[in-house]
Order: structure tokens, then sequence, then C-alpha cells
């Protein structure tokens, strides 16, 4: 049987938030926080539907180990990404 290797772009917002979820460890309620707050903003289809981003899952992880292993809160971490990308 032939292999197809698939490349897909990690900017190419692939992952619904359920999977966005199991891939970072962070329930599905905190990733709707994060939108909110505009620490990691998904692409919209349609009006509910979020999809995230290779990208995005790992900032997502990068948040789950500042908010449990430092102790950071939301608001915290937007700050520390906003004076990361600067």
């Amino acid at each position: 049987m032939p292999t197809f290797d698939i490349y897909i772009s990690p900017d190419e917002p692939v992952y619904v938030i359920s999977v966005a979820s199991k891939l970072s460890d962070l329930p599905v309620w905190t990733l709707r926080q994060l939108d909110k707050a505009g620490v990691v903003v998904p692409k919209r289809v349609g009006k509910k539907n979020r999809y995230y981003s290779l990208n995005d899952v790992k900032r997502l992880e990068y948040v789950h180990y500042l908010m449990d292993d430092k102790g950071v809160n939301i608001s915290g971490i937007k700050i520390i990404l906003e004076k990361e990308t600067k």
C-alpha cells in the first residue's frame, strides 16, 4: 500500500476546540476564557466554531505550563506573551 506524506502548515487552523483541549491538557472552558481575553485566539468558522492551528496548540501548552507550574493567571499570561513577542 502506498503512503502519502501530507504537509499541513503549522499556521493552518485544523483542530476543533475539543481536540485542542486534549492536546494542550487544558479544559474547554479555559480555552474559551483565553480566547475571550485575547491570549490565544483561534480562527472562527461561522459564529460558534473555533479552529486552532499547531502553533496555537504549542502556545496553549506554554500557557498551561505558566498556569500550572508557575501559578500565573490569565492576565499575567497575556502580559508575558505580549512582552515575549516584542
